[in-house]
C-alpha cells in the first residue's frame, strides 16, 4: 500500500488492519534497529516498538501528513525510547557510573555483539552519549538520514542536529582512542 492509501484506510476505517501491517512490513526492522541502538537490551527494545506502534495504530488517522509517515513514525519511536530509558533511570534510581557498565554488561551478554568487535566499541561508547546526541548520532550513522529529516524527527533545527553530531562523533573518537 502507498503512504496516501495507508492513509485513506486510517481515515475511513476501511481495511486499518491491512494498512497497519503494511506498515510494520515496511518499517518494523529500521524502526527496530533504531530503538535497539537507542535502549540497547532486545527485549526492551521490543517492548518500545510494540507501544511505538500501539501509537501510531491510535493516532495515525490525525496525522496531518506534514512529514512524511516514517519520519512522523522515527519521530514516535525516538519519544518512546527516551520515554522508556527515563523510566528505566528512574526505576533503578542509579549513578550514571553504574549504569554505564550496566548497559556496558549487557552489551557483552548480547548474541549480536562481540566485545572484540569495533562494533561492540561503537556501541559501548554511544551509549555513554546524552539521549539528543545519541539520537542524532544512531540517525546519522546507521540509519544515514539526512539532516532535513533528522530535524522532523527530533524537532530541532539542523544547525544544532550538525552541532550534536559533531560533538558525539568528538566524544566517540575520544572514548574509542582511550580503549
Amino acid at each position: 500500500m502507498t503512504e496516501q492509501e495507508i492513509l485513506q484506510a486510517f481515515k475511513t476505517g476501511v481495511n486499518k488492519e491491512k494498512a497497519l501491517s503494511s506498515l510494520m512490513d515496511t518499517y518494523q526492522q529500521k524502526l527496530y534497529w533504531h530503538i535497539r541502538r537507542l535502549v540497547v537490551n532486545h527485549e526492551d527494545a521490543n517492548d518500545v516498538l510494540q507501544h511505538v506502534f500501539i501509537k501510531v495504530w491510535k493516532n495515525l488517522e490525525k496525522f496531518r501528513g506534514e512529514s512524511g509517515i516514517y519520519t512522523w513514525m522515527y519521530r514516535i519511536a525516538s519519544n518512546e525510547s527516551f520515554t522508556y530509558l527515563r523510566k528505566e533511570k528512574k526505576r533503578r534510581s542509579i549513578s550514571i557510573d553504574n549504569e554505564d557498565m550496566d548497559l556496558g554488561n549487557q552489551l557483552k551478554a548480547d548474541q549480536h555483539f562481540s566485545a572484540n568487535e569495533m562494533e561492540w566499541k561503537l556501541q559501548v561508547a554511544m551509549q555513554k552519549l546524552p539521549e539528543k546526541q545519541k539520537a542524532v548520532f544512531s540517525l546519522r550513522y546507521y540509519d544515514e538520514m539526512p539532516y532535513s529529516e533528522i530535524s522532523e524527527v527530533l524537532e530541532t533545527s539542523e544547525g544544532a542536529l550538525k552541532a550534536s553530531y559533531h560533538h558525539a562523533v568528538k566524544k566517540i573518537k575520544q572514548m574509542l582512542t582511550e580503549d
